[in-house]
């Protein structure tokens, strides 16, 4: 397995790893799908803020990424961050995720990132037992904040100090 930036041709497979997640399942609230253009785009402005946009590959396959943003606008949060993670079915309980986290985490360090977030879905209990694992801690349950498939969700907010 290779971790490499996410390059133009990979938008249209990283689409089809994130919108069954979208479509199918309580883990992100959106609804709004990913196109090859919007990723596009996300790519190219988490380049030039010095973020970055990491993709695990093996033998060709995408088998996930993980990124990261500013939590929050406005300079004071300039060294908090947010971040998103996202496996392929196939490539769930591999190590993928951690191994993608610890990449990511290592470039939010270099970058003078002081404070990584995780916003997780309540029904999605096992993205709040990985990021316990990899040492995120839960700092608030958010109720009711999130509305999809006809029903309000729980937000989990997760920390790790880097």
């Amino acid at each position: 397995m290779i971790l490499r930036t996410a390059a133009v041709r990979d938008a249209p497979a990283v689409a089809a790893i994130w919108n069954p997640v979208i479509r199918d399942s309580a883990a992100t609230f959106t609804t709004l799908e990913k196109t090859p253009e919007s990723l596009v785009a996300d790519f190219a402005t988490r380049a030039a803020e010095g973020k970055v946009f990491l993709l695990a590959e093996d033998a060709g396959e995408i088998l996930g990424f993980a990124t990261y943003f500013q939590f929050r606008g406005g300079p004071g949060y300039a060294r908090t961050m947010e971040h998103s993670v996202i496996l392929a079915p196939s490539a769930r309980g591999r190590g993928v995720g951690r191994t993608l986290m610890r990449a990511l985490e290592e470039h939010a360090r270099a970058g003078d990132v002081h404070s990584l977030w995780a916003g997780v879905s309540a029904e999605n209990p096992g993205g709040v037992a990985f990021h316990n694992a990899i040492g995120f801690s839960e700092i608030a349950r958010l109720p009711q904040v999130g509305f999809k498939f006809g029903r309000w969700m729980d937000l989990v907010l997760m920390q790790k100090i880097l």
